[in-house]
């Protein structure tokens, strides 16, 4: 028996190595023209690794027993899906962790991020990393409503360690092994279970990582396999028309017939600032608009005053 390995080489090809009961190892780059080949006899001293692991060039361990563990997984899932039972659906917020405190989108977002938590009153949930999905946290701290999030090791920015939030309580937040497992999380956080339900998607500008979460979401909404009884609000938050060649890339594949004209817009809405989609959430919700709510909490906190 044997096993295959995709890895890369320092000039970019990639490479299969095979390792068989035969004592030859071969090297084949795929995307060189000639394709060639490297031979070399393997040092019979030298035991074999471990049929399950793998040391690569850096001297990483990685284990392909426990990856490839559907319990494994399955154990990660049940523990996503346990967090959110506890402390509730509501808002999730999909963003970069490349966009600092210095950034103009990293306020915006932390508006929003308190403004939704007061407009909906409902737990919000992000990344638990750095740049945005840490605006959108630090903004529902702000508005006194509770968070929770689904971390991955590795985060592009300062906070690379496996399990470490800077301020967050390790119980509001799930450091993640697999990127499957978190991706149920973020999903199932959105969806409501009940017409009582206050939950929403909000796509904040963002990179590859955003991206891969707004599509397959999108997907999800497209197939029907969530929103469907209950629709989920989806905003994309267009700040300085950061996402405007995307949704052209969108109208060419209703041109190219990809997509069904008007298809795309069915299933999101396209937020060019914070007051649209504050007030999408609450005609959606039909609920008084951010400006009187806040007028009417004012209010009621003036009577209570003099009640008291």
């Amino acid at each position: 028996m044997g096993f295959s390995v995709l890895d890369s080489i320092s000039m970019g090809s990639h490479v299969l190595v095979k390792i068989c009961h035969e004592r030859t190892l071969k090297i084949q780059s795929f995307w060189a023209r000639e394709r060639p080949t490297i031979s070399f006899k393997l040092s019979r001293s030298r035991p074999y690794p471990h049929p399950g692991r793998l040391i690569s060039c850096k001297s990483e361990l990685v284990d392909f027993d426990e990856r490839t563990s559907p319990n494994e997984v399955r154990k990660e899932i049940e523990r996503c899906y346990e967090l959110i039972h506890r402390l509730g659906r509501g808002v999730v917020y999909l963003g970069s962790s490349r966009m600092g405190p210095d950034h103009s989108h990293y306020l915006q977002a932390l508006e929003l991020g308190r403004e939704i938590a007061n407009l909906l009153e409902c737990t919000s949930w992000t990344g638990a990393g750095p740049g945005l999905m840490d605006a959108a946290t630090k903004g529902a701290l702000q508005a006194g409503k509770p968070v929770g999030g689904f971390k991955i090791g590795k985060e592009a920015g300062e906070w690379t360690a496996s399990n470490f939030h800077p301020y967050l309580p390790s119980e509001v937040y799930l450091t993640c092994r697999f990127f499957s497992a978190r991706k149920h999380g973020l999903v199932d956080a959105a969806v409501r279970s009940c017409s009582s339900d206050r939950t929403a998607v909000v796509a904040l500008p963002g990179g590859i990582g955003t991206l891969d979460e707004i599509f397959e979401i999108l997907a999800l909404i497209q197939l029907e396999r969530i929103g469907s009884e209950l629709p989920v609000p989806f905003l994309l938050m267009n700040y300085d028309s950061f996402y405007s060649k995307l949704l052209g890339f969108l109208d060419d594949c209703e041109d190219w017939g990809t997509l069904s004209k008007g298809e795309i817009t069915s299933l999101w809405k396209v937020c060019d600032s914070n007051s649209e989609a504050l007030a999408y959430l609450a005609d959606f919700y039909k609920l008084p608009p951010p400006t009187d709510k806040a007028q009417h909490d004012n209010e009621l906190q003036s009577a209570s005053g003099t009640f008291s």
